[in-house]
């Protein structure tokens, strides 16, 4: 799942661990801080990646079910959700806690990223799509969403230490490869090859691993 917030919008291994205690922010008041909560403000007001870490590792696979549940094929899930997190990375300043929670405010992004995506392909929007999406799991998906996530995590553990760091750079720190180029003394055509490498390594991994 997250591979795809690494094949278009990807995240280094460490970035699947929760964060540990809290994130210190000014809080607001009359609001309920949540994990998920704590870990948005952290992104919104501080660009924690850290706390987007928690965040993917949390949401994604969710979301993934989710978007399945309409009739989408895993892979074409897994696009949508990349989408849909660097979505939530570059748009956290719009978060607002006191107009809608985290969860429902990530689900509302995935549900109009897929309703667009269908209306350009010209298919039917789904029943389950105009209606407010379920964001709780049964047991059985949450069984699922877990071996997906453990699945995720050791597939980009074993990319190199090079890759991920660049990954990191083109698609968390939102360099393009020109600035990748200008920070790390790589040559242009290092970079790309590094990413594109890497990113053809995760997928192989991930198919290894299913």
């Amino acid at each position: 799942m997250l591979s795809e917030v690494l094949d278009i919008h990807d995240t280094p291994a460490h970035y699947f661990s929760r964060a540990e205690g809290s994130v210190k922010l000014v809080s607001e008041p009359e609001m309920d801080m949540s994990p998920e909560t704590t870990w948005m403000l952290a992104v919104r007001d501080k660009r924690c990646r850290e706390s987007f870490g928690a965040l993917f590792d949390h949401f994604a696979p969710r979301l993934k079910g989710f978007i399945m549940r309409s009739g989408t094929t895993a892979d074409q899930a897994e696009e949508i959700v990349q989408d849909v997190m660097l979505t939530v990375w570059r748009k956290a300043s719009h978060f607002d806690p006191h107009r809608a929670q985290v969860s429902a405010w990530i689900y509302q992004i995935a549900r109009n990223r897929h309703i667009d995506i269908m209306r350009k392909e010209r298919r039917p929007v789904p029943e389950a799509l105009k209606e407010e999406p379920n964001t709780e799991p049964d047991a059985g998906q949450i069984l699922a969403l877990e071996q997906e996530t453990r699945v995720l995590k050791l597939a980009i553990s074993r990319l190199s230490e090079d890759q991920r760091d660049l990954i990191e750079k083109a698609y968390l720190g939102e360099l393009s490869h020109t600035e990748i180029q200008e920070q790390t003394g790589l040559p242009l055509g290092t970079v790309k090859s590094r990413i594109r490498l890497g990113l053809e390594r995760l997928r192989h991994e991930l198919r290894e691993l299913r």
